[in-house]
């Protein structure tokens, strides 16, 4: 039972790792899931989730198995 968490581009080189795998008890929320990685730390402003590939909300739910990312904003041109 676990949630495979992974980070992208400045949050990666920030935090030092490219992911995390959590133990999937007790976590219900993609919130939960930065909270438990990141004890006492709060998520950087404008960053954005995924959860399984698709864009996310902190309070979208998660499920045993569940790939989570953090990433920050898109832009291009």
């Amino acid at each position: 039972m676990v949630i495979r968490v992974r980070y992208f581009a400045r949050l990666r080189e920030e935090l030092g790792r490219e992911e995390d795998t959590l133990d999937a008890k007790g976590l219900s929320c993609v919130a939960d899931v930065w909270a438990r990685a990141h004890p006492g730390q709060e998520r950087p402003p404008g960053v954005l989730m995924a959860v399984n590939q698709a864009y996310a909300a902190p309070d979208d739910p998660v499920r045993d198995g569940d790939e989570v990312a953090f990433f920050p904003p898109v832009t291009g041109g």
